[in-house]
């Protein structure tokens, strides 16, 4: 009889940690066992470049979905994003890809709009801001300070004459 009630309760702990295992799984994965009424919509953005799908979707710093999918469309960037069915967003809403921190995740920021028509499932957002590129921007300076020092002695030297005449 202790040996069969020993059993019973390592039996049950172990199912207690192996459900607790799983919850942390699909929350940690972001996972959505159970289907959560959302609706697609659509941004293009010129550059989508560190944005990856699963990418939280925010309005005012509290998260309202997430980035499902990014293609390519010619040369822009077309990104589906899967927001909450409560969620209201306009036709003159602004998607801006933004960074947490200096380095952190990309994300996609809503400014969600306020004219009378709201996006329906599908349709595109049409104003978008892409984010910045650290990479890129960091390359033009690099390169950009090093083509400019000549140029830059030249118009110099053009400023200082109207000085000249003027002492």
């Amino acid at each position: 009889m202790k040996e069969t009630k020993l059993e019973l309760i390592v039996g049950v702990f172990v199912l207690v940690g192996l459900a607790a295992l799983t919850y942390l799984a699909v929350k940690l994965g972001k996972l959505e066992v159970i289907g959560v009424d959302q609706r697609y919509v659509q941004a293009v953005f010129d550059s989508a470049a560190g944005l990856k799908p699963g990418a939280a979707v925010e309005i005012a710093g509290v998260q309202v979905g997430q980035v499902k999918r990014i293609a390519l469309d010619g040369e822009r960037a077309i990104v589906t994003l899967a927001l909450h069915s409560g969620v209201k967003v306009h036709k003159d809403a602004i998607a801006s890809i933004r960074t947490r921190g200096l380095i952190g995740d990309k994300y996609i920021s809503l400014s969600p709009g306020g004219s009378d028509p709201e996006l329906a499932a599908g349709e595109k957002i049409r104003d978008t801001e892409s984010g910045v590129d650290l990479e890129q921007i960091i390359g033009e300076f690099i390169h950009g300070s090093a083509g400019s020092s000549g140029s830059a002695k030249g118009s110099d030297q053009g400023g200082d004459k109207p000085n000249d005449k003027e002492k």
